[in-house]
């Protein structure tokens, strides 16, 4: 299952999403520390669609578990040449320009 959360900021809608099982995780990879936390990531249960709808309308997103990251390549919402594989799970953000 994907965690899911959306919230308006300045820069426009936010979508934080990762795997269920990775919340609370901290995964490294030398200098890079990616801190999977309830208070940012933590959210609503959702499937792939719901996941893809909300990652449509986001302005800023960022995703963290192979299976979230790989639901927003496959839909082709993040360039899979973007994703960042941190200790043994895949990172990416996505920003929307316009």
């Amino acid at each position: 299952m994907i965690l899911l959360s959306e919230r308006e900021t300045e820069e426009g809608l936010l979508v934080a999403a990762c795997d269920s099982d990775v919340l609370g995780e901290t995964f490294e990879d030398g200098a890079v520390s990616l801190t999977v936390n309830e208070e940012f990531y933590g959210g609503d249960e959702v499937g792939a669609d719901a996941a893809v709808a909300a990652l449509q309308r986001a302005d800023v997103a960022n995703l963290v578990g192979t299976e979230t990251v790989e639901v927003a390549v496959d839909a082709g919402i993040v360039d899979e040449t973007t994703v960042l594989s941190v200790e043994d799970t895949l990172h990416a953000q996505l920003l929307q320009l316009g």
